[in-house]
């Protein structure tokens, strides 16, 4: 027995030392050598073209300015400190790696059966960026202790002083920029002996995210992350408190670049898109490459020369009166694919005047009424209860609601003016603003914003930040996300986002990477998009609103729309052929308003001059139409069929099984009573007996209607036995219970007393519980009544033309409390 332990003793030993040697040579096998380490300090190229292989921007490690070698003594103190406060505040004192972080890292992920992170100093991330090649992104014990081993190999050759500087000249700070030579010069437009603090926490911040940071698309991201890395500084005694105050208060002045560029704007979204692609290790940086984007650089050119050119016209002569139009913005997209073919970001990247090198394609602005073909979209929607047709009658008519919050609101259209009952169509098409509310409140607010976030619309917020303003875009959101939401409609209801990327490859040509492109998601209805598309297009229906043959109008079928902000801060022109999307913004960057500069004239020009460019020599495509769609003659206002007494009809298409099956009621022909003028009945005589045609309106456009001298069914004198009242209640409803919400002001949640009186009628009076409300001589006759809880009683008094006290019905309402 112990002969056999004493053999099994050395044999154990023995195949522990085979076993720890097999590590040893797995761990240790084609470990990089250290003394390559100038084979790997150079920079790749990164040549960024258009769809055909025209160059935009190429970024070389010498000649293009990219990445440039300084001295550590031209390095300033306050970047180095920044670095080691945010990077490896031990670095000066641990051996190129810090054990107690690294056996922390360890015990933590074997713990927790995750792989190993955590517990890298700088000479470690010099070893993972410079030496380790692909295993780089690996996320193993081996890969761990090789970065540990060749980390305590380096601090074995060089200095601290020099390691540090290897970090400093070879680290990556977004901007397509290595080293922190080139990353001044592009952020700051100085060499780097001449950054100042708040300079040098930003750039210290950048590496470990400089896609996430980056000053140019995320500037308050930016912002906080160097007031994290400030924060460290003073942590580690690097600088005092008021340094860090005052460093925090320094406005950060960029700079815009100037190096040849092709569509800037683009080629920083590109660059971004780059970004993350190396931090997920789909790309070696060390790898040249070629990045083949969907811009077409005659589309860009064509955007930039009309812009240009568009916004001199806007320049005031002598002795006028600026109208201070001074930016735009242009997104052009193949709507099939979301692939961007054109971005134009501002007027000029260059110009510091109207802060040129803000991308106004991606900032988010409102976008007024640009907003309104998504709401009805929604009420169109043939599996919605009540579906509305593009021949539904609205009315455009002077109509209060009561937000969210409890106030009144009562919107204006752009004109001042109600035209009175229109159709679906012509409410779009001409961008009426009360139709838009009522499409909204049929609608939903929040299923228009889960709508908007569906159509990739992320800038909305909640539900309850919104109300029916929301309907003449009180939201924000940038231009590239509303063209490509838009598209969305011109491709049959699909949306397919949008992109920047074809394919990356190789200079021999060896494709490396390809974009991926996720399914467009089916989001309307195609009959509901076609709908949409048709009733934009519709030049007739939009004369209400901008008249006909309208800057909107060109020569092939072209769905458009406008939008234009309160006190004219933002105005837009979307429009689209089943091939091209052409979206515009003109407004200023810094939120200054225009004068008397509407989409109509600002964007509309501009839009009409690309898409005629693009569509020369093209043959007219319409618009597929798909299967399911009717076309029905209807009566114009009612949008019902047709009667011997409806004196104007038109053709409408309809989804299937939402045409009208019921006669026209809003035309009535009637036979009155030459003598008394009153309705006639069995006692007139037949000599005294005429035909005329009246319109039997809903009541809330009676006002309008009489304002316009049209003949209304209401106003006739009728049989006494007939007679309709001469003085009735809107509002509140017969039998309606309110609800009175707990966190909203009780003095803000009021309802509309509003009456109607026919003519002759006088003094008319409002009464609620007994009591007498308001008092008129001259309509409108509207009062608001705060609610309480209870059961409470409505009505109006007035005098009839005879003197006499007439009342109108009693309405029986109820209030809850919250």
């Amino acid at each position: 027995m112990k002969i056999h332990l004493k053999l099994r003793v050395p044999f154990l030993l023995i195949s522990l030392l085979v076993l720890a040697g097999g590590i040893l040579i797995y761990t240790l096998y084609d470990l990089p050598d250290v003394d390559t380490f100038p084979a790997h300090l150079q920079s790749p190229s990164i040549r960024i073209t258009d769809r055909n292989g025209n160059l935009l921007y190429e970024i070389m490690p010498e000649a293009g300015g990219r990445h440039a070698v300084v001295s550590f003594d031209e390095i300033p103190d306050c970047m180095k400190q920044a670095t080691l406060a945010v990077e490896d505040r031990n670095f000066y004192q641990n051996p190129g790696v810090d054990l107690e972080g690294v056996a922390r890292a360890i015990w933590i992920n074997l713990r927790g059966g995750e792989t190993i992170a955590g517990g890298s100093t700088i000479t470690q991330q010099i070893v993972r960026n410079l030496l380790l090649g692909p295993e780089r992104s690996e996320r193993s014990l081996r890969r761990k202790i090789r970065e540990i081993i060749l980390a305590w190999q380096i601090s074995q050759r060089l200095s601290k002083d020099e390691i540090l500087a290897l970090y400093l000249n070879q680290t990556y700070y977004g901007g397509l920029s290595y080293g922190v030579e080139s990353a001044s010069q592009t952020y700051f437009g100085k060499p780097a002996r001449d950054l100042l603090l708040h300079e040098c926490a930003l750039l210290a911040g950048l590496p470990q995210a400089p896609g996430l940071y980056d000053p140019w698309t995320a500037p308050e991201k930016a912002r906080e992350r160097q007031q994290v890395v400030l924060s460290l500084m003073e942590k580690e005694g690097f600088i005092s408190a008021d340094e860090r105050r005052v460093a925090e208060l320094t406005p950060l002045i960029y700079n815009p670049v100037p190096y040849p560029i092709q569509a800037p704007h683009f080629v920083w979204l590109v660059k971004n898109r780059l970004d993350a692609l190396y931090a997920d290790g789909r790309l070696d940086r060390a790898q040249s490459l070629v990045v083949r984007t969907t811009l077409d650089l005659n589309t860009q050119r064509l955007a930039e020369e009309v812009i240009a050119r568009r916004l001199k016209a806007f320049e005031p002569k002598e002795g006028q009166l600026s109208q201070n139009v001074n930016n735009a913005a242009l997104v052009v997209l193949d709507p099939g694919n979301g692939e961007v073919l054109a971005l134009v970001g501002s007027a000029n990247y260059f110009d510091a005047s109207i802060q040129g090198a803000v991308n106004m394609a991606v900032s988010r602005r409102q976008p007024g009424s640009a907003f309104k073909p998504f709401l009805y979209a929604q009420t169109l929607d043939p599996n919605r209860p009540d579906a509305w047709t593009a021949a539904t009658m609205l009315l455009d008519v002077r109509t209060t609601f009561i937000t969210h919050e409890g106030k009144p609101y009562t919107p204006k259209n752009y004109d001042g003016r109600e035209h009175g009952p229109v159709s679906v169509r012509q409410a779009l098409a001409s961008s009426l603003n009360i139709p838009a509310v009522l499409a909204l409140e049929k609608a939903g607010i929040p299923e228009t914003i889960h709508l908007a976030r569906r159509l990739g619309i992320t800038s909305l917020g909640e539900p309850n930040e919104y109300d029916l303003s929301l309907a003449l875009g009180g939201g924000q959101m940038s231009l590239l996300q509303l063209s490509a939401a838009y598209a969305a409609f011109a491709n049959n209801g699909a949306y397919a986002g949008y992109h920047l990327l074809l394919d990356i490859h190789t200079p021999e040509g060896k494709v490396i990477y390809t974009e991926a492109k996720a399914p467009a998601v089916q989001v309307f209805d195609p009959r509901v998009a076609w709908l949409i598309n048709d009733i934009l297009s519709d030049d007739r229906a939009r004369s209400i609103g901008f008249g006909q043959n309208s800057t909107l109008k060109i020569e092939h079928t072209a769905a458009v729309k406008t939008g234009t902000t309160t006190n004219f801060h933002d105005n837009w022109t979307i429009g689209y052929t089943p091939d091209f999307l052409v979206g515009v913004w003109v407004g200023n960057s810094n939120y200054q308003a225009m004068r008397d500069v509407n989409g109509l004239t600002g964007a509309a020009p501009i839009w009409q001059d690309v898409i005629r460019g693009l569509l020369r020599g093209q043959p007219e495509r319409p618009f597929p139409r798909p299967e399911g769609l009717i076309q029905v003659e209807v009566c114009d206002i009612s949008g019902l069929l047709p009667t011997p007494a409806c004196k104007h009809t038109r053709h409408e298409w309809f989804i299937v099984g939402t045409e009208p099956t019921q006669p026209d009621t809003i035309y009535r022909q009637v036979w009155l009573d030459t003598l008394t003028g009153a309705l006639a009945d069995e006692s007139t005589p037949p000599q005294r007996r005429v035909q005329r045609t009246v319109f039997d309106l809903p009541i809330e456009a009676h006002a309008w209607a009489r304002a316009h001298g049209l003949p209304l069914f209401a106003d006739l004198p009728q049989p006494a036995e007939t007679r309709l009242p001469a003085l009735a209640l809107l509002s509140p409803r017969p039998n309606t219970t309110y609800q009175m919400v707990a966190h909203f002001n009780a003095a803000a949640q009021q309802l509309l007393v509003e009456a109607v009186a026919g003519a002759g009628v006088t003094h008319i009076t409002l009464w609620v519980d007994g009591k007498q409300l308001a008092a008129f001589e001259t309509a409108p006759y509207q009062a608001w009544w705060p609610l309480a809880p209870g059961e409470h009683r409505f009505w109006a008094q007035a005098n009839n033309e005879d003197g006499q006290i007439i009342t109108s019905d009693i309405i029986h309402i109820t209030v809850l409390p919250p």
